[in-house]
């Protein structure tokens, strides 16, 4: 379980108790980024995408492994990194920030999978977006290659020009293309009612259409507000496959790129 810590925004000195998500390493332990209580959180005003890693050990095997950087909202509106205590440098090179030259076939990546997506969700199989172009994803050992293999899925749907998007969601990262706006969600907790919901309303101020994908599944609430709101739903499963969870993500993965 995550400790809680207290964040005081130093815009406009609000406290805040703030506590790290977990994330699944690769021998199934929960992973958590250590936080450095005496540390002073910084406020985000411009994204590098190596700034948004950090380089967590488990406690269980030693696997040193990059996971999202802790931030967290403040209601004034300022987002602030969260200090982690001893944070190492990155231990691979970084995805390529035009996640568009992300590599195809993963080459280099251990190749040792993470616990099977929870959730309830099922997998439905290899897609194939058009006759003889199949997707090929890549192995997730890491969030970033979960969010890698979410960008190029959404390359091989036809969304070409992929960034990060300009506003974080409350959990995961954000990917966003013309016309579209994603959530990859990298944590071991099934997204919640709230992720769903807040990703389509970020995506309508947008005009954009929104997509989730998730390790770990959807809550039972959640996977309904989806289907009422129109929501494509994607389990990435253990070779960085993302499989459709609603019939709105099984039309989007047929649909013509």
């Amino acid at each position: 379980m995550s400790e809680s810590v207290p964040v005081r925004c130093p815009v406009c000195r609000r406290e805040h108790l703030y506590a790290a998500p977990s994330y699944p390493c690769a021998c199934g332990a929960p992973v958590v980024p250590p936080l450095d209580r005496l540390g002073e959180p910084t406020v985000v005003t411009h994204r590098t995408w190596d700034d948004e890693w950090v380089t967590v050990r488990c406690e269980l095997c030693g696997r040193e492994c990059e996971w999202p950087h802790p931030e967290l909202g403040c209601s004034c509106g300022t987002v602030l990194r969260v200090p982690v205590d001893g944070m190492a440098p990155p231990l691979s090179p970084a995805v390529p920030t035009d996640l568009d030259d992300a590599p195809p076939d993963g080459q280099g990546r251990d190749e040792e999978p993470l616990l099977p997506p929870r959730g309830g969700s099922t997998s439905r199989g290899t897609h194939r977006n058009s006759p003889g172009t199949a997707f090929q994803p890549v192995t997730i050992r890491t969030a970033r290659d979960a969010v890698t293999a979410a960008a190029l899925y959404l390359r091989w749907l036809g969304y070409h020009g992929i960034r990060r998007a300009d506003q974080r969601p409350p959990h995961g990262i954000g990917l966003a293309a013309h016309g579209i706006l994603a959530q990859v969600d990298p944590s071991v907790r099934p997204a919640s009612l709230r992720d769903v919901e807040c990703l389509w309303l970020t995506a309508m101020s947008e005009s954009a259409r929104s997509v989730y994908f998730s390790l770990a599944g959807y809550a039972d609430d959640a996977r309904a507000a989806a289907d009422r709101i129109g929501v494509p739903l994607f389990v990435l499963d253990l070779t960085g496959t993302p499989q459709p969870v609603n019939s709105l993500a099984d039309e989007l993965a047929a649909g013509p790129r």
